[in-house]
């Protein structure tokens, strides 16, 4: 979430790793993301980056940059973690998993996984224990609807609700 991170010289990227679009100069966190997208090797290229929930959602230019992103069909998964689980932060974060190609079953979905309870709660923070990481690995393995947790997606929805891609709205609570 760096502020003046470096839009002007990303808008001239050398490398081309503005694929998607310029991110706004009070945020670079999807300028991080479009470089380890472009640094993927196609075919069997995959990602895991670690966000603020807030790059799910922001709209204007960052809007903009997921809709491509999504459109690019390279998104596979997106998972949301528990509160406090980093050093230094409270905050809930997600990991979004990008791949260069997505099997043909997965092409056009994308999985929401909301795993913001899968955490040991402690004193002055949050675990992530093995069986935690078990279960959510097999949600995303798996790849498919489990009731309170995850939900595979088509990329209409997802259009449909203007590329937002806050777990919320996908996976429901009962």
């Amino acid at each position: 979430s760096l502020k003046k991170w470096g839009a002007t010289q990303w808008e001239k990227d050398p490398y081309g790793r503005n694929i998607a679009g310029v991110p706004p100069d009070s945020n670079g966190d999807l300028a991080w993301v479009q470089h380890m997208v472009k640094s993927m090797e196609y075919p069997n290229g995959r990602a895991g980056v670690v966000l603020p929930h807030g790059a799910l959602f922001r709209k204007g230019k960052e809007g903009k940059i997921r809709e491509q992103l999504l459109k690019m069909d390279i998104v596979e998964a997106v998972i949301g973690l528990g509160p406090n689980i980093f050093y230094g932060t409270q905050l809930a974060a997600c990991i979004l998993v990008f791949r260069a190609l997505k099997k043909k079953s997965k092409k056009g979905r994308v999985l929401f996984i909301d795993a913001s309870d899968q955490v040991r709660v402690g004193r002055a923070q949050n675990y992530l224990e093995n069986e935690h990481i078990e279960r959510i690995y097999k949600w995303y393995r798996d790849y498919k609807d489990v009731q309170d947790y995850a939900k595979d997606v088509e990329l209409k929805q997802i259009e449909s609700s203007g590329f937002n891609l806050n777990i919320p709205l996908y996976v429901e609570k009962t």
